[in-house]
C-alpha cells in the first residue's frame, strides 16, 4: 500500500496518477478525497487528527505527505510541527518510508542565486524556520536509523490543474481578462519553476526507488534561466496578446496585506523575486535521466487548463 496525505491538492492528484505505474494499491487520503484511479482506496480523515494520521498509515509501504496547509504563518507554526511528529511516529510504528515534499524556503539568502541540494540551511523568513525544523525532524530521524526517509524538493510551480501558481493566478489569468500581468519584485531577474506533471512524476520515482532514500532531491526544474519578463512574454505569446506587466513594489504589498490576509503573508517571502532564483535539479536529472518539461511545452499545458476551466 502507498498512502498519500493531502490527495486531492496539486501534486496529489497528479501523483496518484504517476504511482499506478507501480501499484494498484494506492490509498488517498484528504478531506474529501476522490478517486483518480478505479482501484484508488479513499480515506477521508482530517489531517490535524493524530488518531486519524494514525489509521491512514496503518499498513502502508510508502507514505507521501503532499500536505499543502493554508499559507498563513500562524497556521504554519501551530498545525506542522505536531502533524508530521505524528506522521514520523505512524511510519516508525508501521514501518513505513516516508516521502516528504518541500519547497525552497529554509536556504539561506545566499543560496540564490543558484540552488543546489547541498545549500546551506539558515532562513531569512519565518515560514523558512518552519521549514527547517520540518527538515531537521526528518534528517534525524534518519541518521538515528529511526525512518527512512527523503525529500522532495521544489522550486516554485507552474502547470496545469493549479490554482496556487502565481504564473497561473498572477499573469495567465489577468492576461485571459484583459488585464495586465502582475509580477512581485524585479521582473528582470532570473526565477525558474517546476512544473507540477514533473513533480509529480519524480515523486512517484523517488518513492519507488530504494537508493533514493536518506536524501535530499530537487524536483526537476526548468533549465532555462529566463527572467521574470520573458515568462510573461512567454504566456502572451501562448495567448496572442502582447502583455503589459505592473510589477507590485513591496510597500503596495504591505498595503494590501492590511485588508488581504493572503497577501499580507507575501512581504517576507519576496527576497526571492528581488534576486536571482535558479534551483538546480542536475543531481536528479543525472541520476534518471530525464530533464522538465521545456518551459513553451509547459505554459501551453497550463493555457490549455486555465482555458478550459473558464469555458466549463
Amino acid at each position: 500500500m502507498q498512502t498519500i496525505l493531502g490527495s486531492g491538492g496539486t501534486i496529489g492528484k497528479p501523483l496518484a496518477h504517476e504511482l499506478r505505474k507501480y501499484t494498484d494499491q494506492i490509498r488517498l487520503v484528504s478531506r474529501n478525497p476522490q478517486k483518480v484511479n478505479d482501484t484508488d482506496e479513499l480515506f477521508p480523515a482530517d489531517l490535524s487528527d493524530s488518531s486519524a494520521i494514525d489509521r491512514a498509515i496503518a499498513g502502508s509501504e510508502v507514505v507521501y505527505v503532499v500536505v499543502g496547509f493554508e499559507y498563513d504563518l500562524k497556521v504554519w507554526q501551530k498545525s506542522w510541527p505536531p502533524f508530521l511528529r505524528t506522521v514520523i511516529d505512524a511510519c516508525k510504528k508501521q514501518g513505513a518510508k516516508l516521502v516528504f515534499f518541500d519547497n525552497m524556503y529554509l536556504y539561506a539568502k545566499t543560496a540564490l542565486p543558484h540552488m543546489t541540494e547541498s545549500s546551506p540551511i539558515d532562513p531569512p523568513s519565518k515560514k523558512g524556520e518552519v521549514r527547517r525544523q520540518l527538515h531537521d525532524m526528518i534528517m534525524n530521524a534518519v541518521s538515528s536509523g529511526e525512518l527512512a526517509a527523503l525529500i522532495a524538493r521544489s522550486a516554485d510551480f507552474y502547470g496545469p490543474d493549479n490554482q496556487k501558481s502565481a504564473l497561473g493566478i498572477m499573469v495567465a489569468n489577468n492576461l485571459l481578462k484583459g488585464k495586465k500581468a502582475q509580477a512581485f519584485g524585479d521582473v528582470g531577474k532570473i526565477h525558474n519553476y517546476t512544473y507540477t506533471p514533473d513533480a509529480a512524476k519524480a515523486t512517484a520515482i523517488l518513492g519507488n526507488t530504494p537508493d533514493a532514500y536518506g536524501q535530499v532531491w530537487h524536483l526537476p526544474t526548468t533549465k532555462e534561466k529566463m527572467n521574470t519578463r520573458q515568462w510573461i512574454e512567454l504566456i502572451g505569446k501562448e495567448l496572442n496578446v502582447k502583455p503589459g506587466i505592473q510589477s507590485i513594489p513591496n510597500w503596495m504589498i504591505k498595503l494590501i496585506g492590511v485588508f488581504n490576509p493572503m497577501m499580507r503573508e507575501f512581504p517576507e517571502m519576496i527576497y526571492q523575486n528581488e534576486m536571482d532564483y535558479f534551483f538546480d535539479s542536475s543531481k536528479f536529472e543525472e541520476r534518471f535521466g530525464w530533464s522538465a518539461t521545456p518551459p513553451a511545452e509547459g505554459v501551453k499545458a497550463m493555457i490549455k487548463d486555465l482555458k478550459s476551466s473558464a469555458n466549463a
